[in-house]
């Protein structure tokens, strides 16, 4: 067992097409190893009935040669996805025993192009954390090991467990939501693909909010094709959601072998932070390298208020938080704090907040309640937004000089201990964020591909940020890097 639970999209596919298995058998296949995998605590919650109905309803399919997009294919899907009948609690106690009546649009463009639901994936509270130690589940366990170590490693977050099942080869493909980084950080840290779409690509609808303006849901794959084909069939136009944008669906695999010659790839200065490793400028310097060795031109650009977008997510992201999280007070649905006959209303509200909502979540609501008072709007809130502004021009400014797409490194660091100071100290989570950010104030498209190992054997990865709505040439970029780099490290399977 867990031979086809390896296999990528594109080898899935091309198996199921070939009558080599079914799709019942490779859903079988995926659900051992999600139950074989407590030790990493990546699934919340395997849907294992479903799963073997869709499979089966997708082989008849098969049978009938319907050329579905994902025909067969069994996804794992992040607990922030509405998903009909099947427990949603986004990793919070709030939302405890929470079961929508409906799918959020994401996931029914994946049922109605044939994929099969394994069932919940872990993450961070609320989609709140770069670790994944903040939810309500406990956290998740990064299957990568630092070379003759057992300690257990951060995933990262808040995609952690969609990350982590997708490493471990737990399903074949997952989705993740990235709100300042939480599908490219987490694929980082478990060296595999995570694709944040430009905002507004996938619609937000049925997806439980944290930061309005900056949520967005995207694939989290084995390699960057099957990334494109992840996508292709996510995107969609959705009247449900206003920030839903009117584009064509593209394929998104059409062009991603093209050649490269002449395009201009820009090396932003800022991004060398003081501090930053030897061995994340080594793995920048080898993709800066590999690009230009494809015909590429490297061009060095200036993104001057790169360093002011850390401080404006944190003041954005917070206050869209505390607007979003008010609709939690325990009288609708979720769970309900016990009170005496003689306390009122207000009592109970306050005390399942208090109960329901984990430490991080209340501290970004009160950081996002205290910007947005009066007499703070404006010197915090408002100006945060004028930052953001200024950020998004910085990239226009780039673009508009011929640079096709930014290369960068995803994360400042390779995975970072699970008892490490960062669950102590907000700040120093934070900062994990800080060449993810500024692509989600920016509402860009953006990706990361595994390029080496560290010298403690942990994977590295290489960020591609790319103009408003050309996935497709980030795809592209890409795809001629994952090529040359030829990173094909697996974890070893110590959680079974």
């Amino acid at each position: 067992m867990g031979e086809l639970s390896r296999l990528s999209i594109i080898e899935a596919k091309k198996g199921l097409t070939n009558k080599e298995f079914s799709s019942k058998e490779l859903t079988l296949d995926c659900i051992n190893e999600a139950k074989n995998s407590n030790k990493l605590n990546a699934f919340c919650e395997i849907t294992e009935k479903k799963a073997l109905s869709q499979a089966l309803e997708a082989d008849k399919l098969i049978q009938k040669k319907e050329g579905l997009n994902l025909l067969g294919i069994p996804l794992g899907i992040k607990d922030i996805f509405c998903t009909n009948g099947v427990k949603t609690q986004a990793a919070s106690k709030i939302l405890e025993n929470f079961v929508p009546y409906y799918e959020s649009t994401v996931t029914e463009n994946l049922w109605k192009n044939g994929a099969v639901m394994l069932g919940k994936l872990n993450m961070d509270e609320f989609a709140m954390g770069s670790s994944n130690i903040t939810s309500i589940y406990g956290p998740v366990v990064n299957p990568w090991r630092k070379e003759n170590s057992s300690e257990k490693l951060s995933p990262g977050g808040s995609s952690g467990g969609s990350a982590a099942a997708v490493a471990a080869d737990l399903c074949i493909a997952s989705i993740g939501t990235d709100t300042g980084g939480s599908i490219r950080q987490p694929a980082s840290f478990n060296g595999i693909v995570g694709l944040k779409p430009t905002y507004g690509r996938c619609s937000r609808w049925g997806i439980i909010a944290f930061a309005s303006s900056l949520d967005q849901a995207g694939p989290m794959t084995k390699n960057v094709k099957d990334s494109a084909i992840l996508l292709s069939s996510m995107a969609s136009y959705d009247k449900k959601d206003s920030t839903s944008a009117k584009q064509k669906n593209s394929n998104f695999l059409k062009d991603i072998d093209n050649k490269i010659k002449g395009k201009k790839i820009g090396i932003p200065k800022e991004y060398r932070i003081k501090g930053l490793s030897q061995e994340i400028e080594k793995c920048w310097d080898i993709g800066i390298k590999i690009l230009k060795e494809n015909g590429a031109e490297i061009i060095d650009i200036s993104l001057p208020h790169t360093k002011y977008a850390l401080p404006a997510y944190y003041v954005i992201a917070p206050a869209e938080a505390s607007s979003n999280l008010s609709r939690y007070d325990g009288v609708k649905y979720g769970y309900r704090s016990q009170i005496n006959p003689e306390e009122d209303l207000t009592t109970m509200y306050e005390r399942t907040r208090k109960e329901g909502f984990g430490e991080e979540v209340k501290r970004r609501v009160l950081i996002g309640t205290f910007v947005l008072s009066s007499g703070f709007y404006d010197a915090y809130y408002l100006k945060a937004l004028k930052i953001r502004r200024l950020i998004y021009n910085d990239f226009q400014a780039a673009f508009n000089e011929g640079v096709d797409a930014i290369l960068t490194p995803t994360a400042p660091s390779s995975a970072f201990s699970l008892n490490s100071n960062i669950k102590k100290d907000p700040i120093e989570m934070y900062l994990n964020d800080i060449f993810t950010v500024p692509v989600n104030l920016a509402g860009l498209p953006a990706i990361s591909i595994p390029a080496i190992l560290d010298n403690s054997g942990l994977p590295t990865s290489l960020q591609l940020i790319g103009k408003p709505w050309r996935e497709d040439e980030i795809c592209n970029f890409a795809n001629i890097l994952e090529k040359e780099l030829n990173f094909v490290n697996k974890p070893e399977k110590w959680w079974k």
